[in-house]
């Protein structure tokens, strides 16, 4: 019965309650023996809280003694299950507690097969970081590229439709995003009497999947499709995942073709080319500190500045012109930045800072002045420009100083982080106070880490 228990509040999440039967000596690895919702037979509390993303739980059956590779039956194990369901959290606890990210079940798919079907790049992300063997074939022979490349070509809703429709069933249809910033989609079925019901998911991620996959296989897809996929979801994802994806896929090839290509896009009559081909281009071959198309790329960047009416391309030029991390872009960013009508955002104290010299006066007091923002964002990312750069000056120890009593700890800690590289005693109240008011993470660990470390 406990194991019954167990099982039931894994599955909810339900920490207290795993926590109590844990403390009261029961195994985690002992299997619920009746059929549970969601689960089936011989249901493992490890994979039921694997399959719902329950990471507090998770960390909490490891940390008990859960065999982290054990199987139920089908022969699913926990990270089979997050990858099906696409939780790149709870993947990632159990990659680091040892999960065999090549594991199989009986029908022979591997978690990088049921990512690619379930289209989420954020766990395709973490089980090729991992090592995850990209051309294993599941059971019906296909690899995971193939099965995110057969995905991709689908209308999503249809396709989930057609697997579980029925003859006089209702079905909805409901749409939200996942962690990853994918759209998940979820049809849900009922019978006419009410006495049945069946659901499946999916995510609209398989172009950003099957990107990454191409990436890892060395496959050489032409730039014209990939133009296309990014071009397709810039405004289904939530943050423009599988754009980024993209764009990031194409500014690791470093080759001619592909820098041409962009730069075409950069002077498209379409808005929305040019706004990607300034994303892509903007980073274009940058490796391990090598920039070797920056002089192309800088002069490129500074004269949309003069040409660009679309607000929304000039954002791209402006971070692109950050991403330069070039002296030479300040003037251009101060244009854009001084514009009238100008609406400021995130991306400005993040470009200005990268370009910004230790001595130019008007860029540092313009950055302070975004330090001081009622965005909290913009306060926050203007007040870690400030903390990053290499000058080291009263006026700006005191502008961080300032940022201590800020009403965002992300900010306070920050400022923190820049006093403290400083070596200004101030710095401990702001440690004191992110350690004591926040339980964001990053916040915590930068006021702590080591100042070497920063």
């Amino acid at each position: 019965m406990h194991a019954e228990q167990l099982y039931r509040a894994a599955l909810i999440g339900d920490i207290e309650t795993v926590g109590k039967l844990l403390a009261g000596g029961l195994d985690p690895n002992t299997p619920s023996e009746g059929p549970e919702e969601g689960g089936s037979e011989g249901g493992l509390a490890l994979c039921a809280a694997a399959s719902r993303d329950r990471t507090e739980v998770v960390t909490a059956l490891l940390s008990a003694g859960a065999d982290v590779n054990a199987r139920e039956d089908g022969g699913w194990t926990a990270l089979l299950w997050a990858s099906a369901n696409g939780h790149a959290d709870a993947a990632r606890l159990l990659i680091e507690a040892g999960a065999d990210v090549n594991a199989t079940n009986e029908v022979g798919d591997t978690p990088l097969t049921l990512a690619a079907s379930r289209g989420a790049p954020g766990v395709v992300q973490v089980l090729l970081e991992a090592g995850a063997d990209h051309e294993k074939y599941d059971g019906d022979g296909d690899t995971a590229l193939e099965v995110a490349l057969g995905w991709a070509g689908v209308h999503l809703e249809t396709a989930l439709l057609e697997q579980i429709e029925q003859e006089g069933w209702e079905y909805v249809v409901a749409r939200q995003y996942a962690k990853d910033g994918t759209e998940l989609i979820t049809v849900a079925g009922r019978s006419p009497d009410g006495e049945e019901s069946e659901q499946v998911q999916a995510q609209r991620g398989h172009a950003a999947v099957a990107t990454l996959l191409e990436d890892a296989a060395g496959v050489y897809t032409p730039v014209e499709q990939l133009v296309a996929r990014a071009l397709a979801h810039r405004d289904v994802d939530e943050d423009a995942e599988t754009w980024w994806i993209v764009a990031d896929s194409l500014g690791r090839r470093a080759d001619e073709e592909t820098y041409e290509a962009l730069a075409r896009l950069c002077v498209s009559e379409d808005a929305r080319e040019r706004e990607f081909g300034v994303d892509a281009i903007a980073q274009f071959g940058f490796a391990d500190g090598e920039k070797p198309y920056l002089e192309r790329t800088l002069p490129l960047l500074q004269k949309m500045v003069t040409t660009e009416g679309n607000p929304q391309v000039l954002r791209s030029v402006l971070a692109g012109l950050g991403h330069q991390g070039d002296p030479r872009a300040l003037p251009s960013v101060l244009d854009v930045l001084r514009r009238p009508g100008h609406k400021r955002t995130m991306t400005d104290p993040i470009a200005l800072a990268d370009v910004l010299p230790p001595d130019h006066e008007e860029g540092l007091a313009l950055l302070i002045s975004m330090t001081e923002d009622e965005d909290s964002e913009i306060r926050d990312w203007a007040t870690s420009g400030l903390a990053g750069l290499a000058a080291d000056t009263p006026r700006i120890r005191e502008a961080l100083a300032a940022r201590l009593s800020d009403s965002d700890l992300r900010t306070v800690a920050e400022a923190t982080r820049g006093l403290a590289d400083r070596g200004d005693d101030r710095a401990a109240q702001g440690v004191s106070r992110v350690l004591a008011e926040s339980d964001d993470e990053y916040a915590r660990e930068l006021v702590t880490r080591p100042a070497a470390e920063a």
